[in-house]
């Protein structure tokens, strides 16, 4: 008798998942290479061009060691794209913001990326909101922060 983590469907699901992020971060990937960007280096612009954050803010979002975005953050400061900052609530804690040019190739990583897009463009506002809410609901309370 099969559970319900191993049923046909939920197999089906979870199997389209990994096909959707693993041909979304190739895209990424891939956008990323034409700015001389890592995938890494290309989210975490893309996540301090939202708001900028401190290190270990973005460490939980990405789901890594903090140590990692400092030495990504560098590379991204050496090349003029992001700046740390003091925190105005805090001037202990330094902030990671985009420069100009960050949030500028921040755009064109966006803009170059059609794969969701294409796909989201062709469901209903109301789908959309559907599958947004789904996905927020599997991964918890801090998915939509």
């Amino acid at each position: 008798m099969a559970t319900e983590h191993s049923d046909p469907l939920t197999l089906e699901v979870v199997g389209l998942i990994g096909t959707v992020v693993a041909r979304y971060y190739e895209e990424y990937d891939h956008a990323a290479a034409e700015h001389s960007l890592t995938g890494a280096q290309a989210r975490v612009l893309g996540l301090l061009s939202i708001q900028p954050m401190p290190m270990r803010r973005i460490a939980r979002k990405l789901k890594c060691e903090p140590s990692n975005v400092t030495g990504i953050v560098d590379r991204l400061e050496s090349r003029g794209l992001v700046e740390r900052r003091p925190d105005p609530s805090d001037r202990r804690v330094k902030l990671a913001a985009p420069t100009e040019k960050g949030r500028e190739t921040a755009r064109q990583l966006r803009d170059g990326l059609n794969f969701a897009r294409e796909p989201l463009a062709d469901l209903s506002v109301d789908e959309r909101t559907v599958l947004r809410d789904l996905l927020r609901r599997m991964l918890g309370d801090d998915a939509g922060q």
